[in-house]
């Protein structure tokens, strides 16, 4: 398959699922019940659902996966990632820090279009000069998507009491739903190394990851400026 194909193939994956992903991706009042009728556990149910139907925060991910040949290198990358995210997840919820999560997911969707841009050799092929380090990179993302990710909770009403806790609890989802999804995902990429079709799955997926952090970006700058 050459370029052309996959120029044309991409957009048109990303026109498909891109309003699917939208609606996913929101706050909806039967969270907020289940927080206000439910305990701590759910706290930890909501953030593990909010990740896996959290597709900007999986579709970095995968793009890191990518990149990685090991499952030694899967985990130290994720954790830097997960410290990351949680640093910013507990810390801007609990100082009460916020921002346009407008703009936010906007960083996040450039983040995405960043990774995918990486894997496919543009920083060589386009800038000639050398990728960043990943690791720190994947760390600085990490940030960001928490601030995001913190933006959502504090969507919501927390009530009375235990505050700390239920950040925590919902980071702890977070953490749980993160796992959950990318357990298939590393199962998927693994398998593809060893088929000849890799090659072809490898850039069809990462010219998807390109074009929707561009298809993100524009949509989250549309949503900020005709929301002021």
């Amino acid at each position: 398959m050459n370029n052309s194909k996959l120029l044309f193939i991409t957009p048109t994956l990303l026109f498909i699922f891109l309003p699917v992903l939208l609606l996913a991706h929101g706050v909806n009042p039967s969270d907020q019940a289940i927080l206000t009728n439910g305990g701590l556990g759910s706290y930890i149910w909501v953030g593990a659902k909010h990740m896996v139907t959290g597709y900007d925060h999986l579709l970095f991910l995968v793009g890191v996966i990518f990149y990685l040949n090991n499952l030694k290198d899967i985990i130290r990358f994720i954790t830097v990632f997960t410290v990351g995210h949680s640093i910013t997840l507990i810390g801007a919820t609990y100082l009460g820090i916020q921002a346009d999560e407008h703009l936010i997911d906007a960083v996040i969707a450039l983040s995405v279009l960043y990774k995918g841009f990486e894997n496919l050799g543009g920083f060589q092929k386009i800038l000639k000069t050398n990728s960043p380090n990943l690791l720190i990179m994947v760390f600085i993302f990490g940030l960001i998507h928490g601030f995001g990710l913190s933006t959502r909770l504090q969507s919501f009403d927390l009530g009375e009491g235990l505050f700390l806790f239920k950040i925590i609890s919902f980071n702890i989802g977070v953490e749980l739903g993160q796992i959950f999804a990318l357990i298939p995902i590393v199962f998927i990429i693994s398998k593809w190394k060893a088929v000849n079709s890799y090659k072809i799955f490898y850039k069809t997926v990462n010219w998807f990851l390109v074009f929707a952090g561009i298809g993100l970006f524009i949509l989250q700058m549309y949503g900020y400026l005709h929301s002021h």
